[in-house]
């Protein structure tokens, strides 16, 4: 990269110019040197000075030389001779104040000498346009550059934003991971607004366009593969980005929580929320504070102790010792937010975007730029994320903005790294009340101290509070700044369903609050104590609870929470994120953890459940306009069965000691099913037959259940897919929403018909439905043995079958049958 050099009479002067031409770079920092003034005060020009300038800003392409007036072109000219060893300089007859500017623009993009020395010589073309008419035509670099880009047969497509929060954090990131395989460059602009270009690999300048929902994005693709290249990332635009329902889901509900009012609708909860809820309203600090995550909390405020970061602005070394600093610290940080990602279950997508930042070129390269300009590593650092963070800042999309929060929790991760200070954040009983919180810090917290958070800032949309939904932590967010002058140990109370907060509450508001916590902790109190014991229904029927966990974490807590079995492992986490499949030795490890976590009670390993949906970026595969009916699961499977052939043996080899079974995806056809069937009794070692199952997950398949009962051991029905393909119905859409209901007495009729066709295998729920305690008690009726739940939901669906009997169930779900519509199901089964 060229240097510029500024030499002026006045050092006030230039230090003015080289700050404004600075604004201009939104942090992409170049080499500027100043040599102005005799001293700060006293005005004229050195040649020394110059001469010392230019040695300075010349790194090998050149340094480009502003003069203002008079003895500056002088001195300037004198320092050339002066010069020690020889450099490639060019003394530009251009504006002071203007020429700089663009200079460093130039600079900045990557403009040669001859480049930026054009580009500031013509700087006062637009000055002179608007004052007195057309100017004369300016060389145009930039207009060759389009010539060039568009004589490398550049491939374009455009695609309109389907995500509830349009180009957020979450899509994004699954949009830069796409594009960094692709051998091709990929830009994007939002046609909408004008924003961009912007790199297709930069999580943060795509977050930065603003893409909302309903935008359009023009793609750009140049290189080889371009085509292809624009291609990919249209399909990945139509799967939404592959953002999960379950994400949009808690998106959706938490803003619709966040109302003005502040005021959560009573439907759906018990007597005792109603009665409590009844005239709720916030407190009304600084406009909030806003519900984030239900749930009452009650107890001492207590605060995080911060350590000041004093960072220095000079470097403490040279650059490449700087360099290291910052290289250091990120790896630092990068293995920390590994290691809380494999502690955050659902939420660890959360993660991968922080890292994805950790590898975002532009920013990285913006700041070994700085460095290399003689800039201290954390001074940069802070200044490049900061930078970005205020882009996202002045988005106009509330969960947008929210994004900013993760680029600063990344920033302030590795400036304490940098200076040497710690992250780590010990928890206190009661309600930690913070400015706001980074989403590992929430991660970190001890749900068993910790009854609730209020922060000051914040939004119900951002990363921390999504995690502390998922871990059950009551908050509220956007309380205002008075929230962090109450003193440490006051007593609040919160209600983070409906965004009431009581500072030191009187007696009868306490009692209230209490009332109500009291209620919902003996609910869950109750039903943890009987976890343990089988769920028996009131007629004296067994019914298995089991867990759908994805790790050997989730397993503990499964466990911890009373499963009887894990009737769902899903094993793509194993294969997902990473750049090569897993060996087999590390599945049977893995696997074998999962097992003896259950101690001998039976676990359901769930084949790879990937597919153009769920890409893995170690398999070859084709763009698909439809991945949700194309190549996935046992299909993808038998179309590379190595990847299979590895993963039975691994299974295999954890079911000679411990109770195991294998089960198939989207098993459509019984051929798919006896090729998979072959290949197990291919690995499989003499004496060891796990057992055998497929998912019911397509309506075909539900319906030749007696095609395939002489072939497995047991059934389960993915009620998620398979309502979607019932319903033809996707549950991801939103608009759709009330149309994918698994109760459609459709839906239940197929489920019937497995029920009624299995003969003597077992027929298990594995979908959502099983966690909804009015769903179950169809489901029970319908002739299902087994209901696989997420961990948290074990023991209050065990406490809901022990109420049942399957005599008035079977009569519920004969009537579900005959009615017109899911509204009319939940109508008479409630």
């Amino acid at each position: 990269m060229i240097g510029i050099v500024v030499v002026s009479h006045s050092h006030a002067l230039a230090t003015a110019a080289v700050a404004l031409a600075t604004e201009m770079l939104h942090n992409q920092p170049i080499r500027i040197e100043v040599a102005a003034g005799l001293d700060e005060h006293t005005l004229g020009t050195d040649a020394v000075a110059v001469a010392d300038a230019i040695a300075n800003a010349d790194s090998g392409d050149g340094a480009l030389v502003l003069m203002d007036l008079g003895s500056a072109v002088l001195s300037a000219e004198l320092a050339l001779e002066l010069l020690d060893s020889p450099h490639r300089v060019r003394l530009c007859s251009a504006p002071f104040v203007e020429g700089l500017i663009a200079a460093s623009v130039a600079a900045a993009g990557g403009a040669d000498l001859d480049e930026a020395a054009d580009e500031a010589e013509n700087a006062l073309a637009g000055k002179q346009t608007h004052l007195h008419g057309p100017a004369t035509t300016p060389s145009d670099p930039a207009g060759a550059r389009i010539d060039t880009y568009q004589s490398e047969k550049a491939a374009t497509g455009v695609f309109v934003i389907m995500n509830h929060h349009g180009l957020h954090a979450r899509p994004a990131a699954r949009l830069v991971a796409e594009v960094r395989a692709l051998p091709a460059t990929v830009r994007l602009r939002n046609l909408t607004t004008g924003a961009g270009p912007a790199s297709g690999t930069s999580l943060s300048r795509i977050a930065a366009l603003g893409g909302l929902p309903g935008h359009e994005i023009e793609v750009v693709a140049t290189g080889s593969d371009a085509d292809a290249a624009v291609g990919r990332v249209l399909a990945l635009a139509a799967r939404r980005f592959d953002e999960t329902p379950s994400t949009s889901a808690a998106i959706q509900d938490s803003s619709d929580r966040c109302a003005s009012t502040g005021r959560e609708s009573n439907a759906g909860h018990t007597p005792a929320d109603q009665a409590a809820n009844a005239g709720c309203t916030p407190t009304g600090l600084g406009g909030g504070p806003f519900p984030a995550s239900a749930g009452i909390g009650i107890g001492p405020i207590w605060r995080i102790e911060h350590s000041e970061l004093v960072v220095p602005e000079h470097p403490s070394g040279p650059p490449e010792v700087e360099r290291e600093l910052l290289d250091t610290a990120i790896a630092a940080v990068r293995a920390d937010i590994e290691r809380t990602r494999a502690h955050a279950g659902a939420e660890a997508e959360i993660f991968e975007a922080h890292l994805l930042l950790l590898e975002d070129d532009e920013l990285i390269g913006a700041v070994q730029q700085g460095i290399d300009t003689a800039g201290s590593a954390p001074a940069v650092w802070a200044r490049v994320l900061e930078s970005a963070a205020a882009e996202l800042d002045r988005l106009t999309d509330d969960y947008q903005r929210a994004r900013a929060a993760d680029l600063r929790a990344i920033r302030d991760q590795v400036l304490a790294a940098m200076l040497g200070h710690s992250t780590e954040m010990i928890s206190r009983a009661g309600i930690l009340v913070a400015a706001d919180l980074t989403p590992a810090q929430v991660a970190g917290l001890d749900r068993d101290l910790v009854t609730g958070i209020v922060l000051a800032q914040g939004s119900p949309t951002s990363h921390s509070t999504i995690l502390a939904r998922s871990r059950g932590i009551p908050a509220l967010v956007g309380a205002g700044p008075q929230v962090l002058t109450v003193p440490e140990g006051t007593v609040v109370a919160l209600d983070g369903g409906t965004g009431r907060l009581a500072l030191d509450p009187g007696a009868a508001t306490l009692a209230e609050f209490t009332g109500l916590a009291n209620w919902h902790r003996e609910q869950r109190r109750a039903a943890e104590a009987e976890a343990d014991k089988p769920a028996i229904t009131r007629d004296g029927t067994t019914i298995h609870i089991a867990a759908n966990i994805g790790g050997d974490l989730d397993a503990l807590e499964a466990v911890g929470n009373g499963a009887d079995l894990a009737g769902l492992v899903r094993t793509e986490f194993l294969f997902l994120g990473r750049d090569d499949a897993p060996s087999t030795d590390e599945q049977e490890q893995v696997y074998r953890a999962i097992a003896e976590a259950f101690g001998g009670r039976r676990v359901v390993l769930r084949t790879l459940d990937v597919g153009g949906d769920k890409p893995l970026p170690y398999i070859e595969q084709p763009i698909e306009a439809n991945p949700f009916l194309g190549v996935r699961g046992i299909r993808l499977a038998l179309a590379r069965p190595e990847l299979l052939r590895d993963q039975l043996t691994a299974i295999c080899r954890v079911a000679a000691d411990h109770p195991v079974s294998v089960m198939f995806p989207m098993v459509t056809q019984l051929e798919e099913l006896l090729q998979a069937r072959r290949i197990l009794d291919e690995v499989a070692p003499a004496g060891v037959t796990p057992e055998v199952g497929i998912m019911v997950e397509v309506p075909a398949a539900a319906a030749k259940t007696a095609s395939f009962a002489d072939h497995v051991d047991f059934f389960s029905i993915g009620t998620n897919d398979l309502t979607q393909y019932a319903l033809a119905a996707e549950r991801g859409n939103e608009a759709l929403s009330t149309l994918a209901d698994p109760l459609d007495p459709g839906v239940l009729r197929l489920i019937a018909m497995v029920c009624e066709a299995a003969g003597s295998a077992r027929v298990a729920v594995c979908g959502e439905a099983a966690a909804d305690p009015v769903a179950a008690a169809l489901l029970l009726g319908l002739g299902v043995h087994e209901l696989s739940v997420a961990p948290p939901a074990i023991p209050l669906i065990k406490a809901a079958v022990r109420n049942l009997d399957l005599t008035e169930c079977r009569s519920a779900a004969a009537r579900a049958m005959q009615c017109a519509s899911a509204t009319e199901v939940r109508a008479i089964s409630t």
